[in-house]
């Protein structure tokens, strides 16, 4: 069994030496494409047998590595202030959808129960049948809440992290920029949450999600036939 094993990892190591080879080639070949200044700002790593290509900015002479870095972390707060926004955005409309619709769909099965019975057939059934898709509606943005709300909370923690980054390295605008942006979008955030779990408790108590459908009376039953046509001649 050891042997067999120790077959497998040279087979396995072999494979992934030429694979490596073939990929350091190929990237090669694919640098050697670029502009001679783009070449020299590019750093080649192998590791196991992989080779991957990271860019590195030259240091311009009149700017220190700490001015560099602050820069850095500057560009970093604008693009996370930027994912935050949009994140904030998405989540905010796709709860205010929802509220809305649990809302139409509330009021909606309200006026079903109150005057289920005195519908007709075809009505109650109409009625019915919108209930049923305004339901599908009301998961569907379920999902889209939750899904808008896990990129928002990765957009939070990313604008956290990289306000305490520009912090660290010195550049106090962008990390109060950070921080003023997180604020706003905690506060959006927040009043929209009250206004969902006020709806979703205005969901659970009317039952209008899981409520069964009203049975109409049966069939009215056929008129009284006068006793004059029910006498034999």
């Amino acid at each position: 069994m050891s042997a067999f094993r120790r077959g497998v990892f040279c087979i396995g190591l072999s494979y992934a030496s030429n694979l490596g080879r073939l990929s350091g080639a190929l990237v090669r070949r694919q640098v050697m494409k670029f502009p001679t200044v783009i070449r020299k700002n590019w750093i080649s790593l192998s590791a196991i047998g992989g080779l991957c290509a990271v860019p590195f900015s030259q240091k311009q002479d009149n700017l220190s590595h700490e001015a560099l870095v602050r820069r850095a972390s500057s560009l970093v707060t604008d693009s996370t202030n930027t994912f935050l926004s949009q994140t904030t955005l998405a989540l905010v409309d796709s709860f205010t959808q929802y509220v809305k619709t649990i809302h139409t769909l509330v009021t909606l099965h309200k006026h079903y129960v109150a005057s289920g019975s005195k519908l007709t057939p075809v009505e109650e059934d109409s009625v019915w049948q919108v209930i049923v898709r305004q339901r599908q509606e009301v998961s569907d943005l379920r999902e889209d809440c939750k899904r808008f709300e896990s990129n928002w909370m990765m957009a939070l923690n990313l604008s956290k992290l990289a306000a305490e980054t520009a912090y660290n390295a010195g550049a106090d605008q962008a990390s109060v920029t950070a921080q003023t942006s997180l604020q706003v979008a905690q506060s959006h955030v927040d009043q929209i949450r009250q206004l969902f779990k006020e709806a979703e408790k205005n969901l659970k108590e009317s039952k209008a999600e899981d409520s069964q459908r009203i049975k109409l009376p049966a069939a009215m039953e056929e008129e009284d036939i006068p006793e004059a046509y029910l006498r034999e001649d």
